[in-house]
C-alpha cells in the first residue's frame, strides 16, 4: 500500500494537473454555510447546476448570426428541470441538445423564418470553449444539500462528475456511498453528465450515470494500447488517476470523447467507450483519413472476447459518418448468424442506423443489390460472397466510399473482388473492394 494520500490531497493535485497541463481554470466554491449564495458561481438558487452566465458568455459567442432572443429561448430550453422525465430520458435529450444543437426558429433580417441551431460546445475548435474544475460546490437537493468534490464545466454545463476518497478507503465507497446518493437526492446535477470519474488515487474507475458498480472501468493509458501498465507500482505510488487526466481529460479528447463516445442503448442504458475503445476507435479513424495513400487498406482492430468489438464498430462508423462529408456505406461482414444478428441489433439500438437505412441480405444475389444501392450499413455473412467457380467473380461496386469491417477475419478466406481487381484474403487478411477503405474487428 501507499503511503496515506488524502482526499483533499488528490483534488488539488488533480486541479493542478488540469490549470497547468490542460488549460482548465479553477474555481473553489467551498462556503461554511451550505446556504450562502456567495460561493463565486454566481447561481440565482443552490439548486443550479449550470452556470448560467458562462453559459450564456459562450452561446453568444458561439452563434453570432442567431438573435439573442432566440439564443435565450434555447437556453431556457436547456435548463429546463425535467421532473416528468426519467434520469436516463432527461440525460438523453440534453445530450442530443449538446452534441447537435438546440433548434430555434427566428425571422430574420428579410422578415423570413429562418431554423437555426444554437450551439453551446464546439467541438471542432477546443480553443473557443472555456474549461472549468469547479471544487466544493453546494448543491441543494429535495433532502438538504449535497457537496461533489469535482466537477468539469464546458461552457458553464457539467459535463464531468469526480468522486474523491482518501487513499486507504475502498474505491466502491464513492459509488455506494457518494454517487448512487447524489443520483437520488440531486439527480439535476446529471442531466448534462458525460461521465463519471471516481478515485482514490490507489485506484480510478470511469463509467457513466446507468452503469453498475461492475461496470465502472480501469482508464490506464493515455495514448497507446500497447503501453506497457505496471499496476502494482501504480497502486504503490498512488497514481491511477494519471491516466484519466493524460487519456481523457485534455480539451481536445474531452470534446471528442463527449461528441463520439457516449451510445445509449435501447433508451435506457447509457454506454460509454473504454480506454482500449477510445485509443483503439480513434488511432483507425486516422488511419481511414489516410485511405488513399494507404490503398484502401485500414488494418486491424484487436478485441479480446467480451471487450465490446460490436460497439466498437458503432463509435467507429458514428465518427466517420458525423466528422466526414460522403454518402458512405459501411459493409460488416461476420461467418455466423448469432454474430451477424448480434451486430445488426446493436447498431438499431443505438440508433445508428433505422431499420430503413440498413440491409440484411438473405442471399448472395440481394447482398449483390445491396451493394449497388445507398445502404448506410449492409450487415452480412462472408459465405454470401460465393460465386460458381471458374466464373469471373463481378465487380461489386465501383463505388470508393464502401468501408468494410470484418468480424472474425482469421477463419475465413474468400475472393471478395473481381477482375482486374481481384484479391485474395487469407489467415485474417482481407484486402479492399475495388481498393475500398477496410477495418478489421477481431477477437
Amino acid at each position: 500500500m501507499p503511503n496515506f494520500i488524502s482526499e483533499d490531497q488528490i483534488e488539488q493535485a488533480l486541479v493542478q494537473k488540469l490549470q497547468h497541463l490542460h488549460g482548465f481554470d479553477a474555481l473553489d466554491c467551498h462556503t461554511d454555510n451550505a446556504e450562502d449564495l456567495n460561493d463565486g458561481s454566481n447561481r440565482a438558487s443552490k439548486r443550479d447546476v449550470i452556470l448560467v452566465d458562462r453559459l450564456r458568455e459562450a452561446a453568444l459567442r458561439l452563434n453570432p448570426d442567431i438573435p439573442r432572443a432566440a439564443i435565450e429561448g434555447a437556453l431556457e430550453k436547456l435548463c429546463e428541470r425535467r421532473q416528468a422525465m426519467t434520469l436516463i430520458a432527461a440525460n438523453q435529450e440534453i445530450y442530443g441538445l449538446l452534441r447537435d444543437g438546440i433548434p430555434v426558429v427566428f425571422d430574420n433580417a428579410l422578415g423570413q423564418s429562418q431554423q437555426e441551431r444554437v450551439r453551446l460546445l464546439d467541438f471542432n475548435v477546443p480553443g473557443n470553449n472555456r474549461f472549468l474544475a469547479v471544487t466544493q460546490l453546494w448543491i441543494k437537493g429535495e433532502r438538504g444539500f449535497r457537496r461533489p468534490d469535482v466537477l468539469l464545466y464546458v461552457n458553464g454545463i457539467p459535463l464531468v462528475f469526480i468522486e474523491l476518497k482518501n487513499s486507504n478507503v475502498r474505491l466502491r465507497n464513492a459509488y455506494d456511498d457518494n454517487l448512487t446518493n447524489y443520483k437520488t437526492e440531486i439527480p439535476q446535477l446529471f442531466l448534462t453528465n458525460a461521465f463519471c470519474v471516481l478515485s482514490n488515487a490507489v485506484e480510478t474507475k470511469v463509467g457513466s450515470i446507468t452503469a453498475q458498480w461492475e461496470h465502472y472501468f480501469n482508464w490506464l493509458r493515455a495514448d497507446d494500447e500497447k503501453q506497457k501498465i505496471d499496476r502494482a507500482a501504480i497502486r504503490a505510488q498512488g497514481t491511477s488517476l494519471e491516466g484519466v487526466i493524460e487519456g481523457l481529460l485534455p480539451q481536445q479528447k474531452l470534446l471528442d470523447y463527449v461528441e463520439n463516445f457516449v451510445l445509449y442503448y435501447k433508451d435506457t442504458q447509457k454506454i460509454i467507450a473504454q480506454n482500449h475503445q477510445f485509443i483503439g476507435v480513434n488511432r483507425a479513424y486516422d488511419v481511414f483519413l489516410k485511405r488513399e495513400e494507404l490503398a484502401g487498406k485500414l488494418g486491424v482492430f484487436w478485441h479480446t472476447q467480451g471487450s465490446g468489438k460490436s460497439f466498437s464498430m458503432i463509435f467507429y462508423a458514428r465518427k466517420i459518418f458525423r466528422k466526414q462529408t460522403g454518402n458512405f456505406t459501411f459493409v460488416v461482414v461476420t461467418d455466423r448468424d448469432d454474430l451477424d444478428g448480434q451486430i445488426y441489433r446493436n447498431f438499431l439500438n443505438t440508433r445508428t442506423v433505422s431499420e430503413a437505412e440498413a440491409a440484411q441480405p438473405k442471399n448472395s444475389e440481394e447482398m449483390r443489390r445491396f451493394l449497388g444501392q445507398n445502404k448506410r450499413l449492409v450487415f452480412t455473412l462472408i459465405q454470401k460472397f460465393r460465386w460458381d467457380k471458374g466464373r469471373e467473380y463481378p465487380e461489386l461496386s465501383a463505388r470508393r466510399d464502401i468501408i468494410v469491417i470484418v468480424d472474425e477475419a482469421h477463419r475465413t478466406t474468400i475472393q471478395i473482388a473481381g477482375g482486374k481487381h481481384a484479391q485474395r484474403a487469407t489467415q485474417g487478411e482481407l484486402s479492399g473492394i475495388h481498393r475500398h477503405a477496410v477495418a478489421r474487428a477481431r477477437t
